[in-house]
C-alpha cells in the first residue's frame, strides 16, 4: 500500500508554508498527502464562550483554504483532508503512526510555532513514529532555499544505527537529483570516555580522525549502491555537531538529523543535536527517529 504525506495546519502563515512543502514533497515521490487540522471543541476555553457550530466552521474553512490552495499550485497532487476531534499533539500523532512523513511550520529563529506552540511541536517530535520535517515560512510560502543546493545528512554511530536517517536523505537527494553532504562531527572527549579498547582501535585507524572517516565510509556503503545516481561528498570535522551541521547546511535544500527513541515519563526530548538545528536552520529539517 502506498504511504502517505501527513501535514498539520492550523491556518497560520506557517502551516500554510508546512502544507505546501509538503505538496511539492508528495509530487516528488509520488505520494498521496492528507492534510488535517485539529479542532476540540471547548466552550469554556477562553474568556467569550464561542458557539460550537461557528467554530466548527471556521476549522472547515482552514482546510478548503490550504485545499485550494495546494490544488492550484499542484494539479495533480492526490490531495485529502480532514478535521481530527482531539488536541493538537494526540491528533497529529495518530494520524502520522503509519505515514511516510508528517510535516509541521515553524516561525523565525526560535520556539518552534506552525502548527503547534512552543513544547507541543518538541512533544509531537519527540513522539512521533516517522520522520517529523519542519519547515520555516515567508509569507506563507516556505522559507527561499537554493533549489540546486544539497541535501545535507548528519550522521553518527554504526550502521544499523543511521541506516533510517541515512535511508529519507538518500531518497531525498534522489527525489531533487541533488549532491547528498553526509556530515560526521566528532570532538575531543575527556580521557575517561574512551576505553583501552576503544583507543586501542582508533589507534589501528592512525588517530581519531581517520577512525572516524572510517566509520562515516562504513555507514554509507550499504547505501552508495542502492542510489548510484546520488552524488555523495564524505565530511568529517571536529567541533560541535550543531554548529558544523548548521554550516554545512547553509545553502541547504534540507537537512536531516536523526533522534534516537527515548522512553521517558518527563519533558520532550529530542537531543541537543536535532534542538540546535531545528531553532536555527534557515531550510526545512527532517528529524528521523532510529533506535
Amino acid at each position: 500500500m502506498k504511504r502517505t504525506l501527513v501535514a498539520g495546519v492550523d491556518g497560520s502563515p506557517q502551516s500554510r508554508a508546512a502544507a505546501d512543502w509538503a505538496g511539492r514533497e508528495a509530487v516528488r515521490h509520488d505520494l498521496p498527502l492528507h492534510v488535517v487540522h485539529a479542532w476540540l471543541w471547548q466552550p469554556l476555553a477562553g474568556p467569550i464562550v464561542q458557539q460550537r457550530d461557528t467554530e466548527a466552521r471556521r476549522a472547515d474553512d482552514v482546510l478548503k483554504e490550504v485545499e485550494g490552495e495546494l490544488t492550484h499550485r499542484y494539479p495533480g497532487l492526490d490531495l485529502t483532508a480532514e478535521v481530527l476531534s482531539d488536541a493538537p499533539v494526540p491528533a497529529l500523532l495518530h494520524a502520522a503512526k503509519d505515514a511516510e512523513m508528517l510535516v509541521i511550520g515553524s516561525r523565525g529563529h526560535g520556539a518552534l510555532v506552525g502548527f503547534l506552540m512552543g513544547s507541543h511541536g518538541r512533544q509531537v517530535i519527540a513522539g512521533a513514529e516517522c520522520p517529523v520535517v519542519s519547515v520555516r515560512s515567508a509569507h506563507g510560502r516556505p522559507a527561499a532555499v537554493p533549489e540546486e543546493g544539497e541535501v545535507v545528512v548528519g550522521q553518527q554511530g554504526g550502521v544499523e544505527e543511521s541506516a533510517e536517517v541515512l535511508r529519507v536523505a538518500f531518497e531525498a537527494a534522489a527525489a531533487r537529483k541533488a549532491p547528498l553532504r553526509a556530515v560526521r562531527v566528532w570532538s575531543l572527549p575527556p580521557v575517561y570516555a574512551y576505553s583501552p579498547g576503544s583507543m586501542w582501535i582508533a589507534d589501528q585507524f592512525g588517530g581519531l580522525e581517520p577512525y572516524e572517516k572510517a566509520a562515516l565510509e562504513q555507514a554509507l556503503e550499504p547505501w552508495r549502491p542502492r542510489y548510484p545516481e546520488v552524488e555523495v561528498v564524505a565530511h568529517v570535522e571536529q567541533g560541535s555537531g550543531g554548529q558544523v551541521l548548521l554550516t554545512a547546511a547553509s545553502d541547504a535544500q534540507l537537512l536531516v538529523v536523526g533522534r534516537r527513541v527515548r522512553e521517558s515519563a518527563v519533558g520532550a526530548h529530542i537531543g541537543s543535536v536535532a534542538h540546535a538545528v531545528l531553532h536555527h536552520s534557515v531550510c526545512p529539517v527532517a528529524v528521523v527517529p532510529h533506535s
